[in-house]
């Protein structure tokens, strides 16, 4: 039977100082090669591998293939669910330790920012994907969000979202490989999106003269799990959205796998869209 991480080997990931360094270098700058890993550590090549493998054994640390490179990218998904599914809020007061290393894990400072985020969820791919694209779906997980589209490659994407229509022919399906890849361009912020989610005018401009970014769902069956990687780039340096999404995808994440396993959804949040919120650091 295939396993999954449990609690208890990502705190044994975290409990080597090695480790924690290779976390945080990640966390100044995520998507690193192994050799720019190693630049930063007076160990040998084989060795950080080593610590590598267990921080990805433990879904710490997600990989991505671009092309001949195999970059590495900070995971907060298990933090993530810990918080969210096992964590009950009058007990959060103990735990301010994990609160703040969840914290740490969702931030990111690079340039050019992107996003990685890999979960194993006990359904199959087929069930997955209906989870991704299903409307009945979506909106018990995702902010009440659906999409309008026959998810074909090339399609044309509707987002009903926070009870507004994001209509925009640039909001497109990418890439559609039934059960094992899904790929589609973000949603616009339109003048009613925005004000839905109190952004000044001076946000949404700046969002506006932003390029466009795209999110990547990867399926990949594992025994009786299925391995869920979501990959969201394209951001321009300095971007507005990148952190916005990058607090919104964690309890995505989570969403949809507690929703497959258990057939029920996260505790209700509050009613600002989370997703979107722009951090007050952020704020323009």
């Amino acid at each position: 039977m295939t396993t999954y991480p449990k609690m208890d080997e990502i705190f044994r990931a975290l409990a080597d100082p090695t480790r924690r360094q290779l976390l945080d270098s990640l966390n100044r700058r995520n998507g690193q090669t192994l050799r720019e890993l190693c630049a930063g550590l007076d160990m040998a090549r084989q060795s950080v591998s080593k610590h590598l493998a267990v921080l990805e054994a433990a879904n710490l640390v997600t990989t991505v293939r671009r092309g001949r490179e195999k970059l590495h990218y900070l995971n907060p998904a298990p933090i993530n669910e810990i918080g969210e599914r096992w964590i009950t809020p009058y007990e959060r007061d103990r735990v301010d330790a994990l609160a703040h290393l969840k914290r740490a894990l969702e931030d990111t400072g690079m340039d050019k920012p992107s996003f990685a985020y890999t979960t194993y969820i006990r359904t199959t791919p087929e069930r997955l994907w209906q989870a991704l694209t299903d409307p009945a779906f979506t909106q018990r997980y995702w902010w009440r969000a659906t999409f309008d589209t026959d998810w074909e490659t090339g399609s044309t994407m509707t987002w009903h979202m926070f009870g507004v229509t994001i209509d925009d022919p640039q909001q497109l399906v990418l890439e559609s490989e039934p059960y094992r890849r899904l790929a589609y361009t973000w949603h616009s912020f339109t003048h009613e999106f925005a004000e839905r989610l109190e952004l000044t005018d001076d946000a949404r401009e700046r969002i506006a003269q932003e390029q466009r970014s795209k999110v990547t769902f990867e399926i990949e069956p594992l025994g009786d799990l299925v391995k869920l990687t979501v990959i969201h780039d394209g951001f321009d340096a300095g971007s507005l959205v990148a952190p916005m999404v990058s607090e919104g995808w964690p309890r995505v994440v989570s969403g949809v796998k507690t929703l497959l396993e258990t057939g029920e959804t996260l505790p209700p949040i509050p009613e600002t869209p989370g997703p979107a919120r722009v951090p007050a650091d952020e704020a323009p």
